[in-house]
């Protein structure tokens, strides 16, 4: 596979010291440089980029004690691609000379707590500023005072940096690249009417777009490269076991039919790709202008129904190119949202640029009380954490096979990893747990693959939809759980009631007796669209963190109060409902980009 847009941006960091110089600079010259090469050894040890390279830290060539080194800083950094910037100091500095004022780069500082200096109050000071001047910005201070001469970063410390610095990496990176929608609203799903004002202003992309026919074109002109072709569908055909047909008689296709919905599918997923991130290949066999792709770090297909209909579904492409491994090996996802909805795909995005890792696309298809499932399911009873009902996630295509929960985290629980911490047997897993089924006549009159698998419980996740309210713009609903194993009998008594060719995923999500999360069916009931994206792990916090950035509000989450971090800012509108506090700050400062 090609790679995705290769632009990546680095963490800028400024060293702040006391500017007054005869005996309070020179003291604090170098426990300030070493605050700052602590953090970027802590970043580039921690933190990758989606190629899984380290990420590159940026730190001002001196201390910034006043304005002139403040502006050779900033000169520094738009030389050197920085998206996000971290002050740090142990001491007092002037804040409106020392501070970053761009306001579009995220950025935080972290006051050293110390009682030899009053970096703490250099911190409320600049943070204050940045209030004042509506330029907000994330201020970190460690609970327990340290020695002028300690080098520990503690544990609440370094939480914070990461937190802020995944975030900010998330919004440095959208910016300037493109969401490619192929063709346009799929069966009058919300979601996929592409409200081209949000990515522009909330995210800072352009939404690309063309029309469905592009593939068609593509297919029958061969503009693709025949040798990876070649290369997929071989690998497909050994790797992608064909399923159960569940047509009845009448509907069921031909062997020649399916075979050719395989080749169609693979040349699909093929043109897909290129149309994301280009293709060099095509220059080389006369197709210039085709190889260029559309720098899109997400995509989505509308498929239904005037694809459908005629051709074969998007469901093998969606799915392979939302997986972590194809036929080149272990690699990033391509974001790939199904029926075109943009929104869900802003939220598979927002998932990956947090960790690094593939996202499941899913209707949030049924709730399952535990009174039903016991009425379908011979008296089956529920058990923790399922035990206030279930919530099924299904859908036909969008599913990362990363999905199956074959991979696992250090605790040895299922997880969906970074692709550079893949194992190759736990591809091999994924793989084998997955089938491929001709998909349903009624729903797709012309065929495609529909992948199966059903996900492994005991996987920490995190549901999250991305919404758009009316003149309230975009917002956010989070809700952190677990993956449910269920017995067999049990799975197949509720999965048969729906659709056996699509991936299952069975999620519990964790109740705290309040508002939306009184009950599992208040979950649901609360949920702002027929879609759902599932990150591994409990990510909500830096959902919240990123949503934040972006002045995106979040309606309805169930992370804890301890863990929210968000600008100092928001303070100022509210510290006893968090919530409602949010949605003032988010309206006041209005979109990141407007």
């Amino acid at each position: 596979m090609k790679k995705h847009p290769s632009t990546f941006p680095k963490i800028g960091i400024r060293p702040t010291i006391d500017g007054r110089l005869g005996g309070v600079r020179e003291s604090l010259e170098e426990q300030t440089m070493a605050m700052a090469q602590r953090v970027a050894d802590l970043y580039t040890r921690e933190l990758r980029n989606l190629d899984g390279s380290p990420v590159e830290c940026v730190i001002a060539d001196s201390n910034i004690g006043g304005i002139s080194e403040a502006a050779a800083c900033e000169e520094k950094f738009q030389r050197e691609g920085v998206g996000l910037s971290l002050t740090v100091t142990p001491c007092w500095c002037y804040g409106s000379e020392t501070m970053d004022m761009d306001p579009h780069r995220p950025k935080a500082v972290w006051g050293f707590n110390g009682t030899e200096r009053p970096g703490a109050v250099y911190l409320a000071a600049v943070l204050a500023g940045h209030t004042q001047k509506g330029i907000p910005a994330f201020g970190i201070y460690g609970k327990d005072v340290q020695e002028a001469g300690d080098e520990h970063m503690p544990e609440d410390v370094v939480e914070k940096l990461l937190n802020f610095a995944r975030a900010g990496l998330a919004v440095a990176y959208m910016r300037g690249k493109a969401y490619l929608s192929m063709g346009g609203t799929s069966m009058g799903i919300a979601g996929s009417v592409v409200d081209t004002r949000f990515w522009e202003q909330s995210l800072g992309m352009r939404v690309e777009t063309i029309d469905m026919s592009e593939f068609l074109g593509r297919m029958h002109k061969g503009i693709y490269d025949p040798e990876e072709y070649a290369k997929a569908l071989a690998w497909v055909k050994e790797n992608c076991p064909e399923g159960e047909d569940y047509n009845n008689e009448a509907a069921k296709r031909t062997r020649e039919q399916l075979d050719q919905e395989w080749e169609d599918s693979v040349k699909m997923a093929l043109i897909a790709r290129d149309l994301m991130v280009g293709n060099p290949k095509l220059a080389e066999i006369g197709y210039g202008e085709q190889a260029q792709g559309h720098y899109a770090i997400a995509a989505g297909f509308q498929g239904q129904r005037q694809w459908t209909d005629h051709f074969p579904n998007g469901d093998l492409m969606e799915a392979i190119l939302n997986t972590s491994f194809d036929w080149d090996g272990k690699r990033p996802p391509y974001i790939m949202a199904t029926e075109n909805d943009a929104l869900n795909g802003a939220g598979m995005l927002f998932g990956q640029l947090l960790t690094n890792s593939a996202q499941i696309f899913a209707d949030l298809r049924t709730y399952w009380s535990p009174d039903a499932v016991a009425r379908v399911a011979d008296g089956y009873a529920l058990e923790e954490p399922a035990g206030n009902g279930l919530l099924h996630l299904i859908n036909s295509g969008p599913a990362a096979l990363d999905g199956t929960g074959d991979q696992t985290d250090d605790e040895g629980r299922p997880t969906m990893k970074p692709f550079w911490d893949i194992t190759d047997a736990e591809v091999q897993a994924s793989l084998k747990n997955t089938t491929w089924h001709p998909s349903m006549s009624e729903y797709f009159p012309s065929g495609g693959m529909s992948t199966r698998f059903r996900t492994r419980g005991g996987m920490p996740a995190t549901m999250i939809r991305l919404n758009l309210a009316g003149e309230l713009g975009p917002c956010l609903q989070i809700a952190e759980g677990w993956t449910v194993d269920l017995p067999e009998a049990v799975h197949d008594a509720l999965d048969q009631r729906t659709n056996p060719t699509w991936p299952t995923t069975w999620f519990a999500p964790k109740l705290n007796g309040s508002g939306a999360f009184r009950s599992t069916y208040e979950v649901m009931n609360n949920w702002g669209a027929n879609h759902c994206v599932l990150t591994a792990g409990h990510v909500g916090h830096l959902y919240i963190t990123l949503a934040s950035l972006l002045r995106i509000p979040v309606y309805m989450h169930n992370v804890e109060e301890e863990r929210i971090f968000r600008p100092s800012a928001w303070r100022a509108f509210g510290t006893a409902d968090l919530e409602s506090a949010d949605f003032r700050a988010c309206q006041a400062y209005g979109p990141l980009y407007k």
